[in-house]
């Protein structure tokens, strides 16, 4: 999973980027740079993956990984901001989700912070840059059309209700049959990707702000970038200290990770093969069939059956045979839909 670090200029994007990096020590040359760009990838905690590897002691583990991609900077000054815009833009679109950095301190004699007035005037240009896309493309269709080329007769009325939704000023994730489209996966809407809206607050505030009109679809959460960006630099005494002087409870990089998994509507399941442990990330609603793709190509071309336990049972019983003979472990099909926690074995023939 990628997500793209976004939020107007001086919002502590980057305050934001090093805070997340800095919550497991991960030094400066492990961050990739592209261009202007800055990724980092890290690994998803997750005690059931721990728990697995205690139990099978594999000679490798590999948990979930994010991706967390921080784009080029903005200057508000600047003659071609729009240019800019489109640049920040384009580097997130083909992110799984957005984390919407909000500005919620006051900087020393500067004005007081407008959080959801801050978060609307990007989510305005985010709606603006995805109608262009839409109108573009439609009117790419028509000019088809008229010239007897063939075209997807599925995917104009799609255009059309984006256009309609994106017209009136809404994200597309307003609407989930339309954000969800595979036939509009392609155009890499920005307004349909699942969001994390950050409050970035001062040092003392631990509270999120009044914002009574954000979207109820979009997870909000209050962080206090400046503060943990620190605790992320000490040692892990001293940062243990702060943590607990300034009631935070784990770390940051911990917290947004959890939050951006459940806004984006992902689940967990596991393989144990020979001597390996792995987690795996799927949509909520994946079937069989994909995931086992996921895995590898021969899986879904020869699937055959998906042994699945629910990690619950395993825990129960602490072995996988008790477990199996208490019949806990069931056969399924291509199209069983995958459940957070299922441990599963793909039989196959190719």
């Amino acid at each position: 999973m990628r997500l793209g670090i976004i939020g107007l200029p001086q919002s502590g994007k980057t305050t934001i980027f090093k805070a997340l990096t800095g919550a497991r020590g991960i030094k400066g040359e492990e961050r990739i740079k592209k261009g202007d760009q800055l990724i980092v990838t890290v690994n998803v905690p997750d005690e059931r993956v721990d728990y697995l590897e205690q139990l099978y002691k594999p000679k490798k583990t590999i948990y979930s990984q994010v991706e967390y991609l921080l784009p080029p900077k903005i200057v508000d000054s600047d003659h071609a901001k729009r240019e800019k815009e489109d640049v920040v833009f384009n580097a997130v679109r083909t992110c799984d989700g957005l984390v919407h950095v909000v500005k919620n301190f006051q900087l020393f004699g500067g004005p007081s912070p407008t959080p959801e007035e801050d978060f609307f005037k990007l989510e305005s240009e985010i709606i603006l840059s995805d109608l262009v896309v839409a109108e573009k493309r439609i009117e790419k269709i028509k000019s088809d059309e008229k010239k007897g080329k063939k075209i997807a007769i599925e995917e104009l009325p799609l255009l059309k209700r984006c256009r309609d939704i994106l017209s009136e000023e809404r994200p597309l994730r307003d609407n989930t049959e339309i954000a969800t489209a595979p036939l509009l996966k392609g155009f890499t809407f920005l307004s349909a990707k699942p969001m994390l809206v950050i409050s970035n607050n001062s040092d003392e505030d631990e509270d999120l702000p009044e914002m009574p009109h954000i979207p109820k679809n979009s997870e909000v959460m209050a962080v206090r970038g400046k503060l943990e960006m620190e605790i992320g630099e000490m040692g892990p005494d001293d940062a243990e200290e702060f943590l607990s002087a300034f009631h935070i409870e784990s770390s940051l990089l911990d917290r947004i990770i959890k939050r951006s998994l459940a806004v984006s509507n992902l689940i967990s399941f596991f393989t144990v093969v020979e001597n390996e442990v792995r987690a795996w990330t799927v949509t909520k609603g994946t079937p069989a069939i994909k995931a086992a793709d996921l895995i590898h190509s021969d899986m879904k071309r020869g699937f055959i059956k998906a042994e699945v336990l629910p990690y619950d049972q395993l825990v129960r019983y602490g072995n996988f045979s008790d477990a199996k003979k208490d019949g806990h472990l069931h056969l399924e099909g291509k199209e069983y839909i995958v459940q957070d926690g299922d441990i599963i074995k793909f039989r196959f023939s190719v």
